[in-house]
């Protein structure tokens, strides 16, 4: 019998795999300002999601990915100045 494979994109979230992103989502919203209904926000959350969903569990790297990755989400499309 043939098995369908099934990778880890395809597989629905369980709830820690949700409070995981949702931790990251709040630290990062929290250290840069970004209002929960923005258009940033929902960027910072389908990117925190995505990368989640290809691997990347530990917070501390998802964090860093999506810091690196903000620039991309800036109004003038420079990241942010250094903190």
């Amino acid at each position: 019998m043939v098995q369908p494979i099934v990778n880890r994109s395809q597989v629905p979230l369980d709830s820690r795999d949700l409070e995981t992103c949702q931790r990251v989502f709040d630290k990062l919203s929290a250290d840069f300002a970004v209002a929960r209904d923005s258009d940033e926000a929902e960027r910072m959350a389908s990117i925190i999601i995505e990368l989640y969903r290809q691997g990347v569990r530990d917070p501390n790297h998802l964090q860093s990915m999506v810091e690196a990755a903000r620039g991309l989400f800036e109004p003038s499309g420079r990241p942010p100045a250094a903190r």
